[in-house]
């Protein structure tokens, strides 16, 4: 495919959306998966897909442990296993 060419095909459509997740795609990348995804449906649930993906893992809430408590988890299972 021409590098140029605005309509493309669903797997350069659905690395322009991966792009476009992480603030990576240009302008250009943006305006093809826009067109893109207004005349296909399986490319649009992808998008949706990524979208969801995203928010996700922006609003998630997952809290570690301390590196001292992962090393007393890590002794006492070695303590258990060695039994």
């Amino acid at each position: 495919m021409g590098k140029n060419k605005i309509f493309v095909e669903c797997h350069e459509a659905n690395h322009y959306c991966d792009k476009n997740q992480y603030k990576e795609a240009s302008l250009f990348e943006k305006v093809k998966l826009s067109i893109h995804l207004l005349y296909c449906k399986a490319c649009r649930k992808y998008s949706a897909n990524n979208n969801k993906l995203t928010k996700l893992v922006n609003n998630s809430q997952v809290q570690s442990i301390e590196e001292d408590q992962k090393q007393a988890m890590k002794k006492l299972l070695e303590k258990e296993l060695a039994k």
